[in-house]
């Protein structure tokens, strides 16, 4: 991006207290906790702005912290985000959950709601004019009531992107943002407010759509997501058929900090100068990446921002998770470039060889080196999106070196599959698999199907062809959008 994200909101400092759950109290019928483990992590506006950090952002937090242990503690987890701390005369905002076995049995909250901002914000905000995109986090707390805070704000719109993720206790969003994302309950709540119509007997998206179209009117927004959980978002201008945007099915373990995440990739999205429907896809999917991954148990693993340790948080993840049920873990390798017939073919069969599935891709430059100068055709961004979409692809991740050879030996599978024409030789992976008992094994290969052959293809069609072809197509994508 040109510019920083910046987050203005309510920080708050959550803190997990794990434990093992295996006796009732005598006395009553309550769990008894056993070695408790304590974690700690940025909540609320601070989460959003450690994700984005993470991401490899510049971040800068514009937000209120009482002068307490618990402020100091929570600047302290913000590492690599610039904290613009305004002056607060209250305490902190805790939120403890106590989790046994992965299930929250009880939130203490403290701090928060007694205290007063005794600082402007306005000199802050003016930040925003030179930042690629502002998220507004509210979760109640009172930074977007500040006085000047809101006309501040106003001002954004013109020249960047403002996405607002608002709160039922919060202030409602400035005239001209170009995002609001509320859940589906906030969208109830907020279109109760503002009076819109739902005609009786109206429900499920309907319902959804109809609250979102009133609520763009209402707030003067550009456009609402409304996020539906495990079903996705849907994206309303105000008028016209909403684009709905489903979510990829995931095992969900913890879905705390799922709508910042959603909040946090679409602003980043429009920052860099994608359409609105693009920032919502991309929120959409890193929400159920997150959630996948473990929710806040994620943000204790290595940065999103090298491609190779996106990809071992979740395979490694998934991993764990299978190993702990007594399941066997299949990886397999390459390009996949231009992803066809054959590829699909080995894909499958390497899936039912055990109980999870993970691919080893090839990085960009790792292609380059294998294939020459002209590969990749397809990023592996998006060559990894293509894979991962696959229902018999549980994880994906990309490897810098020639071989896989390193990423096996920390991931460990049980069966290394390979596919191709190895039948009678020495399979090159062999060696290592067999540090941990591990098998390699060959697949059968589609004959006649190859990235090669479709390139080989490709290029000897007719130029007239192609252009007639591409002549043919509807623009689908000409909707107009205000920068």
């Amino acid at each position: 991006m040109r510019g920083p994200l910046i987050v203005i909101g309510d920080a708050m400092l959550d803190i997990d207290l794990e434990g093992d759950a295996d006796r009732l109290m005598p006395d009553a019928p309550v769990p008894v906790l056993d070695n408790l483990v304590e974690t700690a992590r940025p909540g609320g506006a601070a989460l959003a702005a450690a994700m984005a950090a993470r991401d490899g952002h510049d971040v800068v937090l514009i937000t209120a912290l009482g002068d307490d242990e618990a402020g100091e503690r929570l600047e302290q987890l913000l590492d690599g985000v610039e904290v613009c701390r305004l002056r607060y005369d209250g305490a902190t905002s805790v939120k403890q959950r106590v989790r046994a076995d992965g299930q929250s049995l009880l939130r203490l909250d403290s701090g928060g709601c007694a205290g007063r901002i005794t600082e402007s914000a306005h000199g802050w905000v003016a930040l925003g004019r030179a930042a690629a995109a502002v998220l507004v986090s509210d979760y109640g707390r009172g930074m977007t009531s500040l006085p000047g805070l809101r006309e501040a704000l106003g001002l954004l719109p013109q020249r960047v992107a403002v996405t607002w993720d608002p709160h039922p206790r919060g202030s409602h969003p400035v005239a001209g943002a170009r995002l609001v994302t509320p859940n589906e309950a906030e969208a109830t709540t907020f279109g109760s407010r503002l009076g819109v119509e739902v005609p009786p007997g109206t429900s499920g998206l309907a319902a959804v759509g109809r609250r979102a179209d009133g609520l763009v009117s209402g707030w003067e927004a550009q456009a609402v997501a409304v996020t539906l959980g495990k079903r996705g978002a849907l994206l309303s201008y105000g008028d016209g058929v909403p684009v709905v945007t489903p979510a990829p099915s995931v095992h969900c373990i913890d879905s705390c900090g799922a709508g910042d995440r959603f909040a946090v990739t679409a602003a980043l999205s429009l920052g860099e100068g994608q359409l609105t429907t693009e920032a919502v896809h991309a929120g959409v999917m890193d929400a159920a990446a997150y959630v996948a991954a473990g929710g806040p148990a994620a943000l204790r693993s290595p940065d999103r921002s090298e491609a190779s340790s996106q990809g071992s948080r979740t395979a490694e993840e998934v991993i764990a998770r299978t190993v702990s049920q007594g399941g066997a873990v299949v990886a397999t390798g390459g390009c996949f470039d231009l992803l066809h017939a054959g590829h699909v073919a080995t894909l499958r069969a390497a899936r039912s060889l055990g109980d999870c599935l993970v691919v080893c891709l090839n990085s960009d430059e790792s292609v380059r080196r294998l294939k020459g100068p002209s590969r990749p055709l397809v990023p592996a961004v998006d060559r990894a999106k293509v894979l991962e979409a696959l229902e018999c692809v549980d994880a994906v991740i990309v490897f810098d070196e020639d071989t896989p050879v390193h990423v096996l030996g920390r991931l460990k599978p049980h069966i290394w599959a390979k596919g191709g024409d190895y039948a009678g030789a020495q399979v090159p992976e062999s060696a290592v698999l067999e540090q941990w008992g591990g098998q390699a094994v060959i697949l059968p290969y589609l004959q006649g199907r190859s990235t090669t052959q479709l390139v080989r293809i490709a290029a000897e069609a007719a130029p007239s062809q192609v252009n007639a072809s591409a002549a043919a197509q509807p623009d689908v994508n000409t909707r107009k959008e205000s920068s």
